[in-house]
């Protein structure tokens, strides 16, 4: 996936490992989020009926797709 691309993932087991390879050292400041289930996105997300997904702090504070940051 090329840098700055958007990019998310759902573990449908009970545990998983995900690794990232990184272009460059981990810059908290330029990290941004959109929130998992943005309708103007349209993912459909293959959750259980009746799941809740389980979401860091950040991930569930993320922004809409038309609320997020636009860099030009």
């Amino acid at each position: 996936m090329p840098p700055g691309f958007g990019h998310a993932f759902v573990v449908m087991s009970e545990e998983a490992e995900f690794v990232y390879k990184c272009t460059d050292y981990y810059a908290p400041e330029h990290e941004r989020s959109i929130r998992w289930d943005a309708p103007d996105i349209g993912i459909k997300w293959p959750l259980p009926p009746g799941t809740e997904p389980v979401l860091s702090e950040k991930d569930a504070a993320a922004p809409v797709l038309a609320e997020a940051e636009v860099y030009p």
